[in-house]
Protein backbone atom coordinates (compact mmCIF):
# COMPACT_ATOMS: atom_id res chain seq x y z
CA UNK A 1 0.00 0.00 0.00
CA UNK A 2 2.55 2.32 0.65
CA UNK A 3 4.48 2.22 -2.54
CA UNK A 4 1.03 3.94 -4.15
CA UNK A 5 1.53 7.01 -1.91
CA UNK A 6 4.85 9.11 -2.76
CA UNK A 7 5.42 8.93 -6.26
CA UNK A 8 4.65 10.90 -9.45
CA UNK A 9 3.02 9.12 -12.72
CA UNK A 10 5.15 9.01 -16.01
CA UNK A 11 3.32 11.98 -17.66
CA UNK A 12 4.12 14.76 -19.46
CA UNK A 13 5.06 17.72 -17.10
CA UNK A 14 5.52 15.63 -13.48
CA UNK A 15 9.08 14.98 -11.92
CA UNK A 16 10.72 11.62 -11.79
CA UNK A 17 10.18 11.47 -7.73
CA UNK A 18 8.02 13.96 -5.27
CA UNK A 19 10.20 16.18 -3.27
CA UNK A 20 10.30 19.95 -1.85
CA UNK A 21 9.25 22.84 -4.12
CA UNK A 22 9.09 25.75 -1.88
CA UNK A 23 8.07 28.44 -4.75
CA UNK A 24 4.71 26.32 -5.82
CA UNK A 25 2.25 29.14 -7.18
CA UNK A 26 -1.14 30.22 -5.93
CA UNK A 27 -3.85 26.79 -5.56
CA UNK A 28 -0.57 24.81 -6.22
CA UNK A 29 1.19 25.83 -3.04
CA UNK A 30 -0.71 22.92 -0.91
CA UNK A 31 1.91 20.77 -2.80
CA UNK A 32 4.79 23.14 -1.85
CA UNK A 33 5.65 20.48 0.74
CA UNK A 34 6.19 17.39 -1.15
CA UNK A 35 5.23 18.07 -4.64
CA UNK A 36 5.67 15.98 -8.38
CA UNK A 37 5.19 19.25 -10.11
CA UNK A 38 7.88 22.00 -10.23
CA UNK A 39 6.88 25.48 -9.80
CA UNK A 40 6.86 26.53 -13.61
CA UNK A 41 4.04 23.89 -14.14
CA UNK A 42 2.14 25.55 -10.94
CA UNK A 43 2.53 28.89 -12.73
CA UNK A 44 1.25 27.85 -15.89
CA UNK A 45 -1.45 25.51 -14.22
CA UNK A 46 -3.45 29.35 -13.21
CA UNK A 47 -2.68 30.82 -17.11
CA UNK A 48 -5.87 30.76 -19.52
CA UNK A 49 -3.69 30.08 -22.34
CA UNK A 50 -1.11 27.67 -20.47
CA UNK A 51 1.64 26.02 -22.91
CA UNK A 52 0.85 22.70 -20.45
CA UNK A 53 -1.32 21.07 -22.27
CA UNK A 54 -2.27 24.26 -25.32
CA UNK A 55 -5.48 24.55 -23.97
CA UNK A 56 -7.32 27.54 -22.90
CA UNK A 57 -9.90 27.76 -19.87
CA UNK A 58 -11.92 30.95 -22.10
CA UNK A 59 -12.19 28.32 -25.49
CA UNK A 60 -16.16 28.84 -25.57
CA UNK A 61 -15.93 32.20 -24.12
CA UNK A 62 -15.08 33.47 -20.70
CA UNK A 63 -15.13 31.28 -18.06
CA UNK A 64 -16.27 32.99 -14.47
CA UNK A 65 -13.44 32.74 -12.21
CA UNK A 66 -15.71 31.19 -9.58
CA UNK A 67 -15.53 28.32 -12.04
CA UNK A 68 -12.17 28.36 -13.20
CA UNK A 69 -10.81 27.90 -9.49
CA UNK A 70 -12.11 24.38 -9.62
CA UNK A 71 -10.14 23.54 -13.03
CA UNK A 72 -7.41 25.39 -11.65
CA UNK A 73 -7.57 22.96 -8.47
CA UNK A 74 -7.75 19.97 -10.62
CA UNK A 75 -4.72 20.52 -12.63
CA UNK A 76 -2.71 21.42 -9.35
CA UNK A 77 -4.17 17.84 -8.00
CA UNK A 78 -3.59 16.21 -11.21
CA UNK A 79 0.30 18.00 -11.57
CA UNK A 80 1.74 18.14 -8.15
CA UNK A 81 0.11 15.31 -5.78
CA UNK A 82 2.51 12.62 -5.26
CA UNK A 83 -0.92 10.49 -3.51
CA UNK A 84 -2.40 9.71 -6.76
CA UNK A 85 -0.71 6.27 -6.73
CA UNK A 86 -3.78 4.55 -5.96
CA UNK A 87 -5.41 5.84 -9.34
CA UNK A 88 -2.66 5.80 -11.46
CA UNK A 89 -4.01 4.02 -14.55
CA UNK A 90 -1.35 2.48 -17.68
CA UNK A 91 -1.90 4.03 -20.87
CA UNK A 92 -0.01 4.53 -23.94
CA UNK A 93 -0.15 8.10 -25.74
CA UNK A 94 2.56 10.04 -27.28
CA UNK A 95 2.84 12.51 -24.03
CA UNK A 96 2.18 10.08 -21.35
CA UNK A 97 2.65 6.81 -20.24
CA UNK A 98 0.28 6.92 -17.12
CA UNK A 99 -3.14 9.28 -16.20
CA UNK A 100 -5.37 8.88 -13.22
CA UNK A 101 -8.67 7.82 -13.32
CA UNK A 102 -11.73 7.77 -11.02
CA UNK A 103 -9.84 9.99 -8.05
CA UNK A 104 -12.33 10.13 -5.67
CA UNK A 105 -13.99 13.84 -4.97
CA UNK A 106 -15.52 15.05 -1.51
CA UNK A 107 -19.56 15.40 -2.33
CA UNK A 108 -19.04 19.07 -0.88
CA UNK A 109 -16.21 20.21 -3.27
CA UNK A 110 -18.63 18.35 -6.17
CA UNK A 111 -21.65 20.12 -5.03
CA UNK A 112 -19.41 23.73 -5.13
CA UNK A 113 -18.02 22.82 -8.13
CA UNK A 114 -21.28 22.64 -9.76
CA UNK A 115 -22.71 25.23 -7.97
CA UNK A 116 -19.59 27.83 -9.66
CA UNK A 117 -20.07 26.72 -12.89
CA UNK A 118 -24.18 26.06 -13.18
CA UNK A 119 -24.12 29.09 -15.50
CA UNK A 120 -21.04 28.63 -17.27
CA UNK A 121 -21.24 27.26 -20.68
CA UNK A 122 -19.09 24.97 -22.95
CA UNK A 123 -18.71 24.22 -27.06
CA UNK A 124 -17.44 21.09 -26.27
CA UNK A 125 -19.42 17.70 -25.02
CA UNK A 126 -15.81 16.01 -24.22
CA UNK A 127 -12.92 18.14 -23.26
CA UNK A 128 -10.96 14.67 -23.63
CA UNK A 129 -11.04 13.69 -27.32
CA UNK A 130 -11.85 14.97 -30.43
CA UNK A 131 -10.16 18.20 -30.61
CA UNK A 132 -9.15 19.07 -34.01
CA UNK A 133 -5.58 21.21 -33.22
CA UNK A 134 -4.66 21.12 -36.93
CA UNK A 135 -4.59 25.30 -36.73
CA UNK A 136 -2.79 24.76 -33.69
Amino acid sequence: QDSLLNICMDAKHHKTQPGPEGQLYGQCALWKENACCTANTSLEAHQDQSYLYNFNWDHCGAMPEKCKRHFIQDTCLYECSPNLGPWIDQTDTSWRKERVLHVPLCREDCEQWWEDCRDAVTCKVNWHKGWNWTTG
